[in-house]
């Protein structure tokens, strides 16, 4: 169930699903020119690259479209495909005496027609993905195909998941070994790959998409307190933008919120007419 290196990490059977672009006609393709960097940077770039080589995530390309990926996910079309909304599944982890939370690595090939779409451009030369990197603007809905197939029949009964991040829970803790069973047997059929370093099995209380989970419900992760806390006054547009959006990871746990965060929302407007030229 576990890859403890890359050589354990099978692909996903493309025949189940793989990543498509589906790229706008009308934009015109950009070949963008190296950046120039230090060679510390280099050294370190080329050292993830030996990696992904050796994962089998990427191979050596010959188009060189983009270096990252702005360009490329403006021009392709969104898919609409539904992720799970956080609010009702975090409302589903209530009153679960033992949870896990798993980790899923991304094992999911790019289309063959769309591998050099993905092309980037070191100092040693050119690659492209063939596995979908998950910085592309529809990899989410893409993973979550995957997942809603693989766990259809767990999904709102022994297990949440939203896209690699999966939780299994058991109202009774006697029942929490039979679902970690069923929801290990699923995986293995599909070659999913687990990593170890970010699973954690049979607690009561665990962090996941955020929030921390207990069998009271969802409480607010202490870190997400004490970021807020730490915080030095904001003086400008940008640490204002930083607080709301530390604030709105916080809403549903402060009483009239919104209330609370107009004064921020007026400095925000009030900063962005600041800064256009008409004004």
């Amino acid at each position: 169930m576990f890859a403890w290196s890359p050589s354990d990490m099978p692909d996903i059977d493309p025949n189940i699903i793989c990543h498509r672009l589906h790229v706008n006609l009308a934009y015109k393709l950009v070949a963008q020119k190296r950046h120039n960097l230090s060679p510390e940077r280099v050294a370190i770039i080329e050292a993830e690259i030996d990696k992904l080589l050796a994962a089998g995530f990427i191979e050596e390309g010959k188009w060189r479209v983009c270096v990252d990926y702005t360009d490329l996910n403006k021009a392709c079309l969104k898919d609409n495909f539904p992720l799970p909304r956080i609010d009702q599944l975090m409302d589903s982890t209530y009153g679960n005496q033992l949870l896990s939370f798993m980790d899923a690595y991304n094992q999911i090939l790019m289309h063959e027609d769309d591998k050099a779409k993905t092309s980037f451009i070191i100092e040693r030369g050119a690659y492209c993905y063939k596995v979908m990197p998950f910085r592309l603007k529809n990899a989410g809905a893409t993973y979550q195909r995957l997942v809603n197939k693989i766990f259809k029949e767990q999904i709102g009964k022994t297990m949440e998941v939203y896209a690699d991040d999966m939780l299994v829970k058991a109202p009774k803790r006697a029942d929490h070994i039979g679902n970690l069973a069923e929801s290990f047997s699923l995986p293995r059929q599909h070659r999913m790959k687990l990593n170890p370093s970010k699973c954690t099995f049979g607690v009561s209380s665990g962090r996941f998409l955020g929030y921390l989970v207990t069998q009271r419900g969802i409480e607010a992760h202490p870190r997400q307190i004490k970021a807020i806390l730490e915080m030095m006054s904001p003086s400008t547009v940008k640490e204002i933008q930083s607080l709301t959006g530390r604030a709105a990871a916080l809403n549903r746990f402060l009483s009239r919120s919104t209330d609370k965060c107009r004064p921020f929302f007026k400095a925000l407007k009030k900063g962005q007419r600041d800064k256009c030229p008409s004004q």
